[in-house]
């Protein structure tokens, strides 16, 4: 009776795991399309910049009660905390900002004093800042984004039809195609080496490796004053999200329904409308972290009674969101096999090394369509036979979704070992023997032995 109700206590066990393991997944894709608040910012703030680096967002500068600020914050996602760091060595809002070899640049943007289109980057792993080459022609409310090694520095108060370029490793400026419409306080987000230039009206899309221009379909609500960020395909297919006002209806008819969120697929060329913002905000910006998107900080108007006046109150946020992803959880892993290749290999032991692009609670290979092998990292498959082979290697994420390599055909040719010549080793014994009985017989004759 005990071992029966043993069993039984083990099997309710493994169910309730079971089923909170279900539980748990199916609550990550309800999740998709949908909001969560998260801390605020120490500062309300607008026109702030922010970047990530290693997992970590840094909100810095922007305009506050105070005035334009240089307050840097860093915020952790996994402990929903901010940290203060060092700050900005010029205060200023609406600048462009990005992140390249884990460094933060911060480019251009308003400045109190003058607009001298200031460059300083800040180093997340010293928490220290340094000056760089100044942008050629001053702006603000531009964006900045990277694409092979180069920041792009697109439209902007003042010159809306600009594109210059900044190359870090040499400290050096030069001048792009321009935009064909000018824009400025636009939303913006690089997928594929292209930078998509997003506002109310249009979408221009900008072929860095080429230098030209084309468009793309544009939002099917025109937005003000938005901002986007890029999901990578790794937890949630690849997608540019915007979140921004409503550009047609006047400040003083939007509410928390009219601050929209919509999707745009560059593959189809096609946009999706989003649950809208929780927190009606101008000016937000956005942050991605594992295909998460963090919406920070901007502002409110508040109007007085007579709502036609056009001296509203700015009350700045510090408001910080979690925006997540239509498909969230769903991407499986992408697998790519390194070795072996499709060649042929003159060991029996080969080499199995292979990527996979996001965390695997489990990995495996099947060699020659026989049952998998678990192992956790890269390995080597032993004694191989000579002939023709193949090997595919799974891997499951976090969220049970299956990534599968191609299959990858190979060939073992080991030689022959070579083998002692055993013939003539006899023939050479025998002639020995008979050498030596030839001798013998002679000696016996000549030496008489009775």
């Amino acid at each position: 009776m005990i071992a029966v109700a043993r069993r039984i206590a083990l099997t309710i066990i493994i169910l309730a795991l079971l089923f909170s393991a279900v539980a748990g997944t199916l609550s990550v894709y309800a999740a998709e399309n949908s909001w969560v608040s998260k801390a605020p910012m120490h500062e309300a703030r607008s026109g702030v910049g922010v970047a990530v680096v290693n997992g970590k967002i840094y909100a810095i500068g922007g305009a506050g009660k105070g005035g334009f600020c240089s307050f840097n914050e860093e915020y952790d996602p996994a402990t929903d905390t901010w940290t203060s760091k060092a700050p900005m060595p010029t205060s200023r809002a609406d600048f462009g900002i990005v992140v390249y070899q884990n460094k933060i640049y911060c480019i251009g943007g308003y400045i109190p004093e003058d607009a001298t289109g200031v460059n300083e980057v800040y180093d997340p792993a010293t928490d220290a800042w340094e000056a760089k080459a100044p942008m050629p022609t001053p702006r603000l409310n531009l964006q900045a984004n990277v694409v092979n090694g180069k920041i792009y520095l697109i439209g902007g108060n003042s010159n809306g039809t600009l594109n210059e370029v900044y190359d870090p490793a040499n400290d050096t400026w030069l001048t792009k195609a321009s935009v064909p419409t000018a824009v400025s306080s636009y939303a913006s987000a690089v997928v594929d080496n292209k930078i998509y230039v997003i506002t109310s009206n249009l979408n221009q899309i900008y072929d860095a490796e080429n230098d030209s221009w084309s468009l793309g379909a544009p939002t099917p609500s025109p937005a003000v004053l938005a901002s986007a960020g890029a999901t990578t395909g790794v937890n949630a297919p690849e997608r540019i999200y915007v979140f921004g006002a409503d550009a047609d209806l006047p400040f003083w008819q939007l509410t928390t329904r009219n601050f929209t969120a919509q999707g745009y697929d560059p593959k189809t060329n096609s946009w999706t409308v989003c649950a809208s913002m929780p927190t009606g905000r101008f000016s937000v910006r956005v942050a991605v972290v594992d295909d998460l998107l963090y919406v920070i900080g901007g502002f409110t108007l508040e109007f007085p009674t007579d709502r036609f006046t056009l001296n509203p109150s700015y009350i700045f946020s510090a408001v910080n969101e979690q925006y997540t992803p239509f498909g969230y959880g769903t991407v499986p892993p992408a697998v790519s096999v390194v070795s072996p290749e499709n060649k042929t290999y003159t060991s029996s032991d080969v080499s199995l090394a292979f990527t996979v692009n996001k965390p695997a609670v489990w990995m495996s290979y099947s060699l020659d369509g026989q049952e998998n092998v678990t192992i956790t990292g890269n390995t080597t498959i032993a004694g191989l036979s000579n002939g023709l082979h193949n090997v595919t290697v799974y891997a499951n994420d976090t969220f049970g979704n299956n990534g599968v390599s191609q299959t990858i055909l190979f060939t073992i040719n080991q030689p022959e070992p070579e083998h002692f010549p055993i013939a003539w080793v006899t023939v050479a014994v025998v002639s020995s023997v008979a050498v030596i009985s030839v001798g013998l017989l002679v000696c016996f004759k000549k030496c008489n032995f009775k």
